[in-house]
């Protein structure tokens, strides 16, 4: 079932409603949705790389606005929906761990993990259940998610379809050693 959602979303990246359905993925993946909206916005790039950077902060946009809809899952309905959410993932064991990481990094967190192979829906989910500031929420989501986006949408504008193999295979790789950069950074500030 999994690979005939992919199949009709990837589909779905040459339709003159494209778009709004980058858009609407973007948005649900951010509080329920499935597949990450990626899937979509390579085929999308590809085929328009001169749109690269419009599609890029479209992405952005509606995942963030996905976001507040997983704060209010769970700042409002975790028990009744929320909960539903985590466990059809079976992510309750990375959901656990990081509603435990929070406390004053709040943002750094939010922004790390965004950066990750963990779906946003888990990070929105669970600032809403720890009542995260919602400003702070909201400028590392903006960035978290800009990172990502942008960061495919310039490897794609520059290299083109050779790069999209490696998009595909090893994003997740590339952004999580940022991620791991951005740490060591954060860290050798605070401390010298």
């Amino acid at each position: 079932m999994l690979q005939k959602l992919y199949n009709q979303t990837i589909r779905l990246s040459g339709h003159r409603h494209a778009a709004w359905a980058l858009a609407a993925m973007a948005f649900a993946e951010s509080s329920f949705f499935p597949i990450p909206p990626d899937v979509l916005l390579i085929p999308m790039i590809l085929a328009e790389r001169r749109k690269a950077f419009f599609y890029a902060a479209l992405c952005t946009l509606a995942s963030v606005a996905g976001g507040y809809l997983g704060y209010a899952i769970g700042d409002f309905l975790y028990e009744s929906i929320g909960r539903r959410i985590i466990e059809a993932y079976h992510l309750q064991a990375a959901f656990e761990h990081f509603t435990s990481a929070f406390g004053a990094y709040a943002f750094w967190v939010i922004v790390l993990k965004g950066l990750t192979p963990i779906p946003f829906k888990l990070v929105t989910i669970a600032c809403g259940v720890a009542k995260i500031n919602l400003f702070t929420f909201t400028i590392a989501a903006i960035i978290c998610r800009a990172l990502r986006f942008f960061l495919e949408a310039a490897l794609l504008w520059h290299f083109g379809p050779p790069i999209r193999t490696f998009i595909e295979t090893r994003l997740m790789l590339v952004t999580s050693l940022f991620a791991a950069a951005l740490v060591v950074g954060v860290v050798a500030v605070m401390v010298f």
